[in-house]
């Protein structure tokens, strides 16, 4: 495809989402409950990752007819693969994957940010997977900027470097600060840009709020708590608040543009552990989103601020610390009786027969994760990390799945 400007990119993302439109209409995966109806087919998904060209485009720079090329073939695999939903990472670093009207171009599509890569990637991937009986939702990281520390790099324009006071280095990135209720109004109205231009069937967050602790480093977020936090009994009460905000608000703005759209988030799996609070997990994690992300993961679901939540659990059944069923029951019981649907995030990428643990090793490993689940009505579907693993099934423990629990695709409804 030839380099086209953006009044002709304007012109041919119309023509692509038209074509989206006449395409099946966003539709809603859900399982029964406060916000749902009768039972649906399980949720069989993948993760598509365009930071650093983890997953697509293979490398920045490709053409736009080798980039979409590239696209298509990973929606083929998850047809091959019976999988019925693709997460696409659309906004990985403030920056987007479709001609917004307030972010840069992203960087991983052409190698530069702010260069038009000559076609609508987020709009096309709507129309194709539709095409295939694919649902996609749309991958948002809200808060991190750049993968590195130097606002220069950042192209002019960029509204972080219009407003430098939004932003806090921290452990060699950039993030937006999320204590600053001007960058929680911004960073929404850049995610909903894409929602209002195209029939997503989903919005999704990965686990990225505030950023996780990194060694002798500090989040310079001072200045906004004395001017925001005066009322909070910590530091911490006022960053939990402002991140349940931004989730409370966005699924507010979701449904404002356009009704149907789901929300869904993937964190980190570890909401608390037990010994720091009875109501938490019995695992033993280094890390939990409620101490350390100030992500209330747990309130998200009990208060229905969101459709599903797919948490993380990328270790194995046995698992010293952190138990893979021990993890599947504590979700389980949490999202009982709320309405909210619960998806299990798979490390298919630890499949490997080269792997350091035995269990990884062993193909039967992660089927043995979909049997153990299934014992757990809660439990409406998986999310495979990540689209390459999927395409290259180093052990063959993706084709063990499909052969033992996916014996027939089944569409999304």
């Amino acid at each position: 495809m030839a380099h086209i400007g953006r009044r002709g990119l304007l012109a041919g993302a119309a023509g692509v989402l038209a074509a989206v439109s006449a395409a099946a209409p966003a539709r809603a995966f859900h399982g029964q409950g406060a916000r749902g109806s009768a039972p649906v087919p399980a949720f069989r998904g993948m993760w598509v990752a365009s930071v650093e060209n983890v997953d697509w485009p293979s490398a920045a720079g490709l053409s736009a007819g080798d980039q979409e090329a590239e696209l298509v073939e990973l929606l083929d695999t998850a047809v091959r693969r019976r999988l019925n939903a693709v997460v696409l990472q659309v906004r990985p670093t403030a920056d987007a994957m479709w001609p917004s009207a307030l972010e840069p171009w992203s960087q991983w599509l052409t190698g530069r940010q702010g260069v038009d890569p000559g076609w609508d990637p987020l709009g096309t991937a709507v129309a194709r997977a539709h095409e295939r009986g694919l649902e996609l939702h749309a991958w948002f990281n809200p808060y991190r900027v750049a993968n590195h520390a130097n606002p220069s790099l950042l192209v002019p324009e960029h509204p972080a470097r219009l407003h430098p006071e939004w932003v806090v280095p921290y452990g060699g990135k950039l993030y937006y600060n999320p204590g600053l209720p001007e960058v929680r109004d911004f960073v929404q109205r850049a995610m909903l840009d894409a929602v209002r231009r195209y029939p997503l069937d989903a919005v999704h967050w990965d686990d990225y709020f505030y950023p996780y602790p990194v060694d002798g480093q500090y989040f310079d977020d001072d200045r906004a708590f004395e001017e925001h936090g005066s009322g909070f009994g910590s530091r911490a009460d006022w960053r939990r608040y402002n991140i349940d905000t931004l989730v409370r608000e966005m699924a507010a703005g979701i449904e404002a543009a356009r009704p149907g759209v789901r929300f869904g988030v993937s964190p980190f799996a570890v909401w608390r552990n037990e010994a720091k609070d009875p109501l938490g997990s019995a695992t033993q994690a280094g890390v939990a989103t409620y101490d350390d992300l100030y992500a209330d993961t747990r309130r998200w679901v009990r208060e229905g601020w969101i459709h599903y939540i797919a948490p993380q659990l990328y270790w194995q059944i046995g698992h010293p610390q952190c138990d893979y069923e021990t993890l599947v029951d504590w979700w389980s019981g949490t999202v009982r009786g709320t309405g909210v649907d619960l998806l299990i995030g798979e490390a298919l990428y630890r499949c490997d027969a080269d792997s350091a643990t035995e269990a990884w090793r062993d193909p039967a490993e992660l089927s043995r994760h979909l049997s153990v689940a299934a014992r757990y009505p809660e439990v409406r579907g998986h999310v495979y990390f990540s689209a390459k693993q999927v395409v290259a099934d180093r052990n063959g423990a993706m084709a063990r799945v499909v052969d033992d629990h996916y014996p027939t695709r089944v569409p999304p409804r």
